[in-house]
């Protein structure tokens, strides 16, 4: 469960639903914004914590791109409830917002594309890949951190625009808005189009796993550290890197998952995260003598698999009692 704030500001957003409902109904454009200004603020400090409860929201069918929709359609009632159907702005909104939902899909594409094709089958720390293959640099992190969140927050200037011009019976300020709502999300998109063609996109998975292989064969590790785990596990690694950087032979940790990789201490010893059991299998270690394991894990077999290195289970200290 959230903290008292999350959990404040969920009730919040959940009343605030209604209360613009209501206010569209009466109809009240003061009461109506006061009411989204609230879900809004509600929803992207949710989401700027990273809360459990928006999770929770997207398993009851109130996921994010639902609640922007839902405000969008209760500002169009709004305006009905104005009389202003007959006016241009009414069919301005309307317009603006299923141009803007379908900006989503090639936002969400793109957006889904670039990650996908930039988890490589591997990830290393003090690994020289980039002398065998060119692996370019990752979008800026605006671009991809939150993004649908980004995207959605978008429509803040037609919804304010269009509130604006209700208020001020002038179609203007809402054919403003929703002009600087469509220029944005087109420009996102657009910002987006570079990192799936041409050199910036990542060398396939054939390409990255030969490099690897490329470089065990010159490196030629003799002592590998294997570990498998959760985050919380991440100590049961770290307690042997000093160990590992102080052996007489050609050290390597092994890892298996990304999440330990990111919680690694700093060490001087190559690291090689490998996710994937087949990749693994596939690596070439024909030179590695002695495998260490500091934890019992399933995902072991990748590796107890291979007869031609002797493999000793090492532990991770007062735990293994």
């Amino acid at each position: 469960m959230g903290s008292a704030a999350e959990l404040a500001a969920a009730i919040l957003m959940m009343l605030g639903f209604p209360a613009i409902m209501v206010a569209a109904l009466v109809p009240s454009v003061y009461a109506f914004a006061a009411a989204a200004a609230v879900t809004y603020l509600a929803d992207h400090y949710l989401h700027r914590q990273g809360s459990y409860l928006v999770n929770r929201l997207s398993k009851v069918r109130a996921g994010l791109s639902i609640r922007f929709l839902i405000r969008e359609l209760l500002l169009i009632l709004l305006l009905a409830r104005l009389s202003l159907a007959d006016n241009l702005i009414y069919y301005g909104a309307v317009a603006c917002f299923i141009a803007f939902y379908g900006l989503q899909a090639p936002h969400g594409a793109l957006v889904t594309l670039i990650r996908n094709r930039r988890r490589m089958p591997v990830a290393t720390r003090n690994v020289d890949l980039a002398s065998r293959i060119r692996i370019p640099d990752a979008p800026p992190r605006g671009l991809l951190n939150r993004s649908a969140e980004k995207m959605l927050h978008l429509d803040l200037a037609a919804v304010a625009g269009i509130l604006v011009a209700a208020v001020m019976e002038s179609s203007v300020p809402g054919f403003i808005g929703i002009g600087i709502t469509i220029f944005l999300g087109c420009l996102y998109v657009l910002a987006l189009v570079p990192y799936v063609r041409g050199n910036k996109v990542p060398p396939n998975a054939d390409k990255v796993l030969a490099a690897v292989d490329d470089w065990l064969r010159e490196y030629k590790p003799e002592t590998v550290l294997y570990f498998s785990g959760s985050k919380d596990s991440a100590y049961q690694v770290n307690m042997w890197l000093e160990t590992m950087e102080q052996l007489d032979s050609k050290p390597l940790v092994i890892l298996r998952e990304r999440v330990i990789l990111a919680n690694l201490a700093p060490t001087t010893a190559p690291v090689i995260c490998v996710p994937g059991g087949v990749h693994l299998m596939n690596m070439d270690l024909t030179n590695v003598r002695v495998a260490l394991y500091a934890a019992n894990v399933g995902k072991n077999i990748h590796l107890l698999r291979v007869p031609t290195m002797k493999h000793v289970f090492i532990g991770h200290g007062d735990s293994d009692k």
